[in-house]
């Protein structure tokens, strides 16, 4: 049984009742081979909704009814009878079912969905994004899907609707929702100056009555600024009465989504999911008692056409501990964190430790900022395939530019020397724009370290615009 909520209100619109296929008994070259299914990624949604909103195009929201069960089964696959099926003749001991369709509970049903959709929006002239692999371009249209969840854009209404008739004609169940109000978990509001607001209420309801915090008093900033989160070896296992890794799993989709303010607290208590400790939860309940206060917090895109990309980037050192080395050898790595702007709306970020062991402050920079661009450079090329396509887009340049905003004065000069051309091509090429920046007017430090109140608001009113 499946609940379809409404995420404005928080209440249970539907019921949905379907009949899955037990995916523990497949066997891998017998009845299922490759399983990934691709899904629109965030940072082209948020594009794309910053494009919308420059230009003033229209958005239609659309839903698959019943999705994979659309799609033809890829292979002879059978199944017991469910509980509560009766034959004429034989019984559940007997008889199986042969699936003629591409059931829910399969290992392969989201990528036999995926392609069969791929094969129909070709064959109706969409073109896959080179980027992103569930954007699709037909003309002046673009369409978005994420599994059964698409989103088309476009200057012109009576084409969306083509597209979407064309669609329906093709034999694909297909429901026409109007204008976004929720997508994949996300209530999408247009405010009256055009703007549009990105908020996940119900989620965060959610996760402060899982961690059971409802009466509980709230917290200005999401981390302790004096406690650095470790191991904790020496303590007792957590012990508290919610579901850890649960808790974990919501937090991280709400941090990757609609809330950057969260992403750094986020990681720290996800690190240690697999053994966590009495402080790991504790820090979960700081957590959370922040998000009570900033509950109707979220992403605000309010585009200035006078900026083109701009990304923030910044490191901190890792905090080596010969004691704790042992138990805890992530403590020997630094921490990379980037913001990803366009039009000064938030685009992409990402807090997370580096993948190696930096020896000084300026190769720890270094390395972030390397790890930035590398998403960067993806977000630039959709823009360029845009432009490609004859899509307005905002650039007085012949070349998308980017600017990295970088407070190491080590680091600005190693991405500027021309012996490291390998490392460095997109800077020598001019693509890229390296500037530097004050401490204090590092965006990304709000990704890197629990900040005191008044740092973290500051930081927090330009990363989400709320």
């Amino acid at each position: 049984m499946q609940r379809n909520c409404d995420l404005t209100i928080n209440k249970i619109k539907s019921h949905k009742a379907r009949l899955k296929l037990n995916s523990g008994k497949q066997i891998y070259g017998m009845n299922y081979f490759e399983t990934y299914a691709p899904v629109v990624t965030w940072f082209a949604i948020r594009l794309m909704i910053i494009f919308g909103i420059i230009f003033c195009w229209a958005l239609y929201q659309v839903d698959f009814v019943m999705a994979y069960p659309q799609a033809p089964i890829e292979m002879d696959v059978y199944m017991e009878l469910p509980q509560g099926i009766q034959t004429a003749h034989g019984n559940s001991k007997d008889h199986v079912l042969k699936l003629e369709k591409n059931i829910y509970g399969q290992k392969q049903a989201g990528r036999v969905w995926n392609s069969f959709l791929v094969d129909k929006l070709t064959s109706l002239g969409f073109t896959p994004s080179l980027i992103d692999d569930c954007v699709f371009f037909r003309n002046d249209i673009i369409f978005m899907v994420y599994v059964d969840d698409g989103i088309f854009l476009g200057n012109d209404d009576s084409k969306l609707t083509d597209a979407i008739r064309d669609i329906q004609n093709s034999g694909l169940n297909i429901e026409d929702q109007g204008h976004p109000a929720d997508y994949v978990g996300v209530n999408i509001k247009k405010m009256k100056d055009g703007s549009y607001e990105f908020t996940q209420r119900a989620l965060i309801d959610s996760i402060i009555e899982d961690v059971g915090l409802k009466d509980a008093k709230v917290k200005p900033v999401p981390a302790k600024v004096s406690l650095r989160i470790h191991a904790f070896k020496d303590e007792p296992p957590f012990d508290l009465n919610f579901n850890y890794r649960s808790a974990v799993g919501k937090l991280n989709y709400l941090a990757q989504t609609t809330r950057p303010d969260i992403m750094y607290a986020t990681h720290q208590v996800a690190k240690y999911s697999s053994d966590p400790r009495q402080t790991h939860g504790e820090a979960i309940e700081y957590l959370v008692r922040y998000l009570k206060r900033t509950r109707d917090l979220g992403l605000s895109f309010k585009p200035d056409t006078s900026k083109g990309f701009e990304c923030f980037c910044d490191a901190v050192s890792g905090n080596w501990n010969k004691a704790l080395a042992p138990v805890d050898p992530s403590t020997a790595k630094s921490r990379s964190g980037w913001i990803i702007f366009y039009a000064g709306c938030p685009v992409s970020w990402a807090s997370k430790l580096q993948s190696q062991v930096a020896l000084s402050t300026t190769e720890a920079e270094y390395i972030a900022m390397s790890q930035a661009l590398r998403d960067v450079i993806p977000v630039m090329n959709l823009l360029q395939e845009m432009r490609e396509r004859e899509f307005q887009v905002i650039c007085n340049e012949p070349y998308v530019y980017c600017k990295v905003f970088e407070d190491n004065s080590g680091t600005l000069e190693l991405a500027r020397l021309p012996k490291l051309r390998p490392r460095t091509k997109h800077v020598c090429k001019g693509l890229i724009k390296i500037f530097p920046i004050s401490t204090k007017d590092q965006i990304a430090d709000a990704l890197m370290k629990a900040l005191a109140q008044n740092d973290l608001h500051c930081h927090r009113r330009y990363m989400c615009g709320m």
